[in-house]
Order: C-alpha cells, then sequence, then structure tokens
C-alpha cells in the first residue's frame, strides 16, 4: 500500500481527491486541513507521498514544504493554480525540495476533475518511488550555503558571473534539452554555470503548463549570464541566447528567411507531452547537420525525446543522458540510456562542464 497525504484546504477537494485514490485500490490515504494538520500528521502517518495544496489558512503550502524537507523529508506533489502567481509559488516549491506540481482545474472542479485524473494519479505515482536524498541541485547548495562556481546572484543582468576564458571551436550549432519531473531545479544547476558569450544557442523544451513557462523563462533569466527567453512567436537563433518553449504547445526548428529560427506550434497530439522534446530534435535535424547538434535529456517521467535523440546519436550528433543518481526521476535519460543512444551519461553537476568541452 502507498501511504498518502492529501493537504487541502478545500472540502470539495479533499473529498474527490480522496475518491480519485481509494478508487485505485493500494492508496491508505489520510487528510489535512492545513500546513499545521499536516506536519503533526506526517510524523505519525509517515506518508511515502504527500499531496499539498499551495494557499491555505494557519500555514501556507510554501511553509509547510519547508518545513517537512527539514524535519520529515518525504516527496512531495504541489497542487497549484494555473495563475502567474501560482506557477512563482510552484517554482520556488520546486526550488525547495517539491517533486512535482499539479494544476488545479481552472473552472468547476466536480466538473474537470475528471480529466484530472489520471495525470494526477500518474503524479503522485511516480513520486511516491522517488527517493529523497541529498543532491547536486542548484537550490539545495544555495541552502546548504554551498555556491557553485560561476553562479550569478539572483536579480539584474548587470550582475553577471566571472567571465570564463576558453578556446573556440571556430562552428556553431545547437543544443537541445529536454526535461520533465525535477527538471527546474536541474536546469538551473546546468545552464546558470555557462559563461554569458557560449557560442552555441540552447533550446529547452520542459514540460509545463503555458502559464508557468513565462515565468520559469523571467527566473531563469536572473540566474543565467546567458540571455532566456520564452518563445511565444517566431525568433531568430542567436548564439548566447537560451530560448525555453512556451507550454502547452511544442517548438520547432525552421529556416526563415536565411536564418534559424524558433517556432512555437499548437501541440501536436501524436506526441503525449509538450512541450515535446521529441518533436523538437526531430525538426532541428531536419535543418541543422546532425554533427552540429548536442541533445542532452535529463529527469523526466516516460520516455519523450529518447527516440528522437537515438536517432540523432546514429545520424552523428551527441547526446547526453543525466545519470540515475542525481535524476529525481530516470524515465527519460533512462530510456535514453535503454535504447542505447546516449554517447555519455553525466551526473547534472557535470553536463554543464561537458558542454562547454564540446562547444569551446
Amino acid at each position: 500500500m502507498i501511504r498518502l497525504l492529501i493537504v487541502e484546504d478545500s472540502a470539495l477537494m479533499r473529498k474527490l481527491m480522496g475518491q480519485i485514490f481509494r478508487a485505485e485500490g493500494d492508496f491508505e490515504i489520510e487528510f489535512a486541513r492545513d500546513g499545521v494538520e499536516a506536519l503533526e500528521i506526517i510524523a505519525r502517518f509517515r506518508p511515502d507521498v504527500v499531496t499539498l495544496d499551495v494557499h491555505m489558512p494557519s500555514m501556507d503550502g510554501l511553509t509547510c514544504l519547508d518545513r517537512i524537507m527539514l524535519e520529515h523529508p518525504c516527496p512531495v506533489v504541489m497542487v497549484s493554480a494555473l495563475t502567474a502567481d501560482g506557477a512563482e509559488e510552484t517554482l520556488t516549491a520546486l526550488e525547495i525540495g517539491a517533486v512535482d506540481f499539479i494544476a488545479k482545474p481552472a473552472g468547476a472542479i466536480s466538473l474537470e476533475i475528471d480529466a484530472l485524473t489520471p495525470r494526477l494519479v500518474e503524479k503522485v505515482r511516480t513520486a511516491a518511488a522517488v527517493r529523497i536524498r541529498r543532491s547536486l541541485r542548484l537550490a539545495e547548495r544555495v541552502r546548504l550555503g554551498q555556491r557553485p562556481v560561476n553562479r550569478p546572484t539572483a536579480g539584474a543582468h548587470s550582475r553577471r558571473p566571472e567571465r570564463v576564458e576558453y578556446v573556440r571551436s571556430g562552428k556553431r550549432g545547437l543544443v537541445l534539452i529536454g526535461a520533465s519531473t525535477g527538471g527546474p531545479p536541474a536546469l538551473d544547476a546546468v545552464l546558470a554555470g555557462l559563461p554569458e558569450d557560449f557560442d552555441w544557442p540552447i533550446l529547452v523544451a520542459q514540460h509545463m503548463p503555458g502559464s508557468f513557462t513565462g515565468p520559469f523563462a523571467r527566473r531563469l533569466d536572473k540566474l543565467c549570464a546567458m540571455k532566456v527567453s520564452e518563445v511565444t512567436e517566431q525568433t531568430r537563433i542567436e548564439p548566447a541566447n537560451i530560448y525555453i518553449a512556451k507550454g502547452d504547445a511544442d517548438i520547432l526548428v525552421s529556416y526563415r528567411s536565411g536564418s534559424l529560427v524558433a517556432l512555437p506550434a499548437p501541440s501536436d497530439p501524436g506526441y503525449r507531452w509538450h512541450p515535446s522534446v521529441d518533436r523538437m530534435v526531430q525538426s532541428a535535424m531536419k535543418h541543422v547537420p546532425p554533427g552540429d547538434l548536442i541533445g542532452v535529456l535529463m529527469t523526466g517521467m516516460g520516455d519523450d525525446g529518447a527516440a528522437a535523440m537515438t536517432a540523432l546519436r546514429a545520424a552523428g550528433g551527441h547526446t547526453i543522458a543525466e545519470a540515475e543518481e542525481t535524476a529525481v526521476v530516470w524515465g527519460m535519460p533512462g530510456e535514453l540510456v535503454r535504447l542505447d543512444g546516449a554517447s555519455e551519461i553525466r551526473r547534472v553537476d557535470e553536463i554543464g562542464a561537458c558542454l562547454l568541452d564540446r562547444v569551446c
């Protein structure tokens, strides 16, 4: 049995979520109405996984999450609103230590809960299997007072990391990164260490709702030396730039007017996850020689990106899979390894240096 604690101040949401997980048949469930009650129950119940609402009386979800990570570390899935404020709070929760998040229905909960159910159950089951351990993720380094090399202070772009000198390779290409569950702090750790004049542009497909990727790009822009932006329209791809695919859509690489561009595209139902890593890589291979592409597949459940990056390696491109020891969920990178599609397997704290070695 999977021990699940549902922390939610809405009586209706508690009832509906209880019904969902009781119907699964292998969950032992307890409920808490706020953060204070949740901490008391966690100490006694020792849940395998917690779903945690952000907005609650007495003690809000972020404060409760911080206490959980310090006192009784266990996998937590945040339940968040699909709003700009909800996105900021959720990204903060992922930095603190939440494994994943699920967006609340935007309309009448009782009418939309059926559509939410499969993804909610999948995320909770995946989270329950995660081993909470000390890692080298950026947020955890900061919380432990260990500043990573070249990490800029969050704030305006006037405050940059120390310049890194390197010998340039003389050729330009494109880096393609895919991530899902556990991706935001992993991307922090990889991208924040790259210098502001990194030669190759970087495209990132991080599975997220559309209302979350804009705030995510803005937060990364404060952390990184390179410029970070969300792709909301046709955008020329330039060196020293990181492009974040818009959520609930896909990102394509193409040529327009003699320049390489990134295009937002409606999500293709032929791909399960969005923004689709597979579709991004496939489009890039149509317009960029495989030898000028580097694919990086990081933490996440499922297999998005594994097939396309395997094809990329077979065609002469270079691919990096995040190692199991640092991945929150070794689904996507693990599948790439299983398919023999990984040129190399690296811990999250080694990936940035690998990119510098390949590009510079």
